[in-house]
């Protein structure tokens, strides 16, 4: 599934490249589409201050997230598929219930966009980067912050864990990826090489 600037998603088949339909529906540029872990839904974000909810085999819009002030840069379902979180301009990121679209809590305290996020494999926690420099972890039962992770000169455009679940990769507009400790926080290396902003991980 792709996402883009025309303002739909759309879904291809995997092995022949054919286009198999067009997600249609948002107001503004779609920043991210994800499939859902069973494959049966998609979630989009939008710069139209939404994410929404698809049926992938019909294409067919099943609801809205809505409760966002500014544009939607993110969203992505938690590994059991009952929850999605959404990052946003505003501030924030938001974790919803993925039955019936109901919004369960908000993660308040970045100071800037919340570009990016990522939950852990095992949906305990979850991790976002900001524009204001900073990762932080969260935990995703309660939406307490547990810390954060300081340490790159510009805005956080891209988060991941590694998939045991040990270690935060950040990509950042400083030009540097950074490894860190998930347990602890604790900065372990720092990726150089490239000469513009990371804007993926």
């Amino acid at each position: 599934v792709t996402a883009s600037a025309d303002e739909t998603a759309k879904v291809w088949d995997a092995e022949t490249g054919r286009e198999l339909s067009t997600l249609i529906g948002h107001d503004g540029w779609v920043m991210s589409a994800r499939y859902s872990p069973d494959g049966q839904r998609i979630v989009t974000a939008a710069l139209d201050v939404t994410a929404k909810v698809w049926d992938a085999q019909t294409a067919q819009e099943v609801f809205d997230l809505i409760g966002h002030d500014l544009s939607v840069w993110s969203a992505a379902y938690s590994s059991d598929g009952q929850r999605i979180v959404t990052a946003s301009r505003d501030k924030t990121a938001k974790v919803w219930d993925t039955g019936v679209g109901q919004e369960l809590f908000n993660l308040i305290g970045h100071t800037h966009d919340v570009n990016s996020v990522a939950w852990s494999l095992d949906g305990k926690q979850l991790l976002t980067g900001s524009e204001d420099q900073t990762a932080k972890v969260w935990d995703a039962q309660t939406g307490k912050e547990l810390f954060t992770l300081t340490g790159h000169s510009e805005g956080v455009n891209s988060v991941a864990w590694s998939s045991d679940g040990q270690h935060i990769v950040t990509g950042s507009a400083d030009e540097t990826a950074k490894v860190w400790d998930a347990q602890t926080g604790k900065e372990l290396f720092t990726l150089t090489g490239h000469d513009d902003k990371v804007f993926s991980i």
